[in-house]
């Protein structure tokens, strides 16, 4: 059984930083690539960054370019984010995701998903 769980959402004060983490198991990790995408209230879910299955390949969304690193461990079958210089606007629902081999940006491509982790940043 495949199962991704997020960690680490919180509420934080703008311009503040904070981590999250994902967890995989029931999949082979090392050859999935994995991505963060985000839901605030009333909005469809955006992509907010991916990483290849290596590690060696990231992308990122316009929005979040410069604020935010994703990284991988494949020896603890874990995936994080870094955000850093928050913004109100970064509120949502932070989601992880998996497919095999390739990054997508599109959430339709990602055949595995967490329950995501509530994100919220006060001004």
């Amino acid at each position: 059984q495949v199962q991704l769980e997020e960690f680490g959402g919180e509420l934080v004060q703008a311009g503040g930083a904070l981590r999250l983490s994902c967890t995989a198991s029931g999949i082979t990790f090392e050859n999935h690539a994995m991505a963060w995408f985000r839901q605030a209230p009333g909005k469809e879910r955006e992509f907010v960054a991916s990483i290849n299955w290596t590690g060696a390949r990231t992308t990122y969304s316009d929005s979040v370019k410069g604020r935010f690193t994703i990284s991988r461990d494949n020896v603890k079958n874990t995936m994080s984010l870094q955000m850093n210089s928050l913004k109100p606007e970064d509120t949502a629902v932070y989601y992880c995701a998996g497919r095999l081999w390739t990054m997508s940006s599109y959430s339709g491509a990602y055949a595995y998903w967490g329950r995501g982790t509530q994100v919220t940043v006060s001004a």
